[in-house]
Order: C-alpha cells, then structure tokens, then sequence
C-alpha cells in the first residue's frame, strides 16, 4: 500500500509540476539540434540532456527535466555557501543537487519559479539552493 501511495504522489508530482517541465523540454530540444544528448535517470525522475550547450557550466533544472553542460551528473562541484565563503563543504554531486530541486519543484509546480525568483534565484541567498546543497551533502532535507 506504502508503494501505491508513493507512486501516486510521484505522478501528481509529475503532473503538477508540467508546465515547468516544458519548459525544460523546449530548451532541452533546442540543446539537441546543437548536440546534446538525453536520457531518462528513473534516479532523479527527470530527462536530463547532456552536454546541453549554453550556461557557465552546471546543471538548471525545470520541473522534471535537467539541463545539464556536462557528460554525467555524477561531476562534484562546490556547493553555493563553499563557493561564497561562507565555510568549508566537501564537493557535492551535482546530480543529488539537482534531483532536490525536481523534489521541490514536484511539491510545488507552478509556484516553483516565482517563489525561487523572489528568494533570490541562483544565490547562496537562496534557501531552496542551499537546501538542494544540504540534500546533496547528507542525503535528507531537500525542503527549505
């Protein structure tokens, strides 16, 4: 029964959060013609396209799609408050970053954006980044 319910929430997720979703697919497919590759991670329930031309390098997410510059979601980056200076992280894999941040978008859909934008976007700032950051450290706590 656990499994069953899980499953629901997960395709509730899936459905709720779509308009971001597409908004990924558009950019994901624009990032094919340009030779990006995709493939389905049933890991972090997302499409993700790799080797996605555009950005400074990294990963963006939108619904359950990830747009991702490099060849594997399993490089290490820095996390948001080492980077600042804020203190001293281990590198984090980006994957388990950006997997929370399908989490959060699953849980909040179309909200997600604007609340994201008014927190500060792509900023140490910003609690859903700094969450994403816990989560990839430890495995837990991907909600602000």
């Amino acid at each position: 029964m656990r499994k069953v319910a899980s499953a629901a929430l997960r395709v509730l997720g899936i459905l709720w959060t779509l308009p971001n979703t597409l908004i990924g697919l558009i950019g994901g497919g624009v990032g094919l013609l340009f030779g990006a590759s995709v493939q389905f991670s049933r890991r972090d329930s997302a499409l993700v396209f790799h080797r996605w031309p555009w950005g400074p390098g990294g990963a963006i997410t939108f619904g359950n799609t990830i747009l991702h510059t490099g060849d594997t979601l399993d490089s290490e980056c820095l996390t948001y408050e080492h980077r600042a200076g804020r203190c001293d992280h281990p590198r984090i894999k980006i994957g388990d970053h950006e997997r929370a941040h399908v989490y959060q978008y699953m849980v909040m859909g179309p909200l997600f954006l604007p609340v994201y934008l008014a927190c500060g976007g792509v900023s140490v700032r910003n609690p859903f980044e700094r969450a994403a950051d816990r989560y990839a450290m430890t495995g837990r706590g991907w909600w602000p």
